[in-house]
């Protein structure tokens, strides 16, 4: 049951379960694409939750039929600069976009991405950036750039993407720009589990307090393991930050406390 609701400016919607904070971005009449609003309340609600000591994991979702449509062609808003902008302009708003990516993976807690609907452009940057990823049945994937005459590799894409589905198939999908569909994407890795649409925001909670009922500072470790360790120059230099990570965890009263549940089973 959602204990607590967190308004924020109407296109961003927090909610509270446990210690879980579900993400939702709140446009469904455009499928939650990104507009200027948008994106300044995203930012803000990652701010919030990033500060919050009693949120241990983030689910990120979307309203209605989509996760997120991406840029907002239609409507971003008076500061999206056009083809004749200086070319310092464009590059701003540039940076500005695939600084939301950022501002997710950096977020402290773990995030999983439930990915509910269509998920393409920036928001498939938005879902790459997360943790975990699982998707509903009816999901899409897709990077969008391509088909507008862009570069296919934006907002971290050409980072993530290889880092989780290999090159070749990173290629694929950003060098033609086509759909992938729900069961491709868990055949590549993708996304580790797929669900039926009614399900998913459930099956996210359930991974989310399964992870929120561990030591958060264990839980925060691993995390940044895994990011630092994914670019290691090798073993030894993953060894050493794992080594140093457990060292400072095993000392922590939550590890102690762990520990004598595990002795006591």
């Amino acid at each position: 049951m959602v204990e607590t609701s967190v308004p924020l400016p109407g296109v961003v919607a927090v909610d509270r379960v446990g210690g879980v904070a579900v993400l939702r971005l709140n446009r469904p009449e455009r499928l939650n694409a990104i507009d200027e609003s948008l994106a300044v309340a995203l930012r803000g609600a990652c701010d919030s939750i990033a500060r919050d000591r009693d949120v241990r994991v983030v689910v990120l979702t979307g309203t209605g039929r989509g996760f997120c449509s991406g840029l907002d062609l239609r409507g971003f808003g008076p500061d999206v600069p056009g083809p004749d902008a200086p070319a310092i302009d464009r590059l701003r708003f540039q940076e500005m976009m695939a600084g939301l990516p950022e501002v997710l993976r950096a977020l402290p807690q773990p995030v999983v991405a439930a990915v509910n609907g269509v998920a393409v452009g920036g928001g498939l940057a938005l879902c790459l950036a997360a943790d975990i990823r699982i998707c509903a049945a009816g999901a899409r994937f897709g990077n969008a750039a391509i088909r507008l005459g862009l570069s296919g590799a934006e907002m971290g894409m050409s980072y993530h993407l290889p880092r989780i589905v290999g090159t070749s198939v990173a290629a694929d999908w950003m060098l033609t720009g086509r759909l992938v569909l729900a069961d491709e994407a868990l055949r590549t890795g993708l996304v580790s589990a797929v669900h039926p649409d009614g399900e998913l925001v459930e099956r996210a909670l359930e991974t989310a307090a399964a992870i929120a009922a561990h030591a958060p500072l264990g839980v925060q470790l691993t995390k940044r393991a895994l990011q630092v360790n994914t670019d290691a120059p090798g073993l030894a230099a993953a060894l050493e930050v794992e080594n140093r990570n457990q060292v400072i965890a095993h000392a922590t009263v939550e590890a102690a406390e762990a520990r004598a549940a595990w002795s006591g089973r």
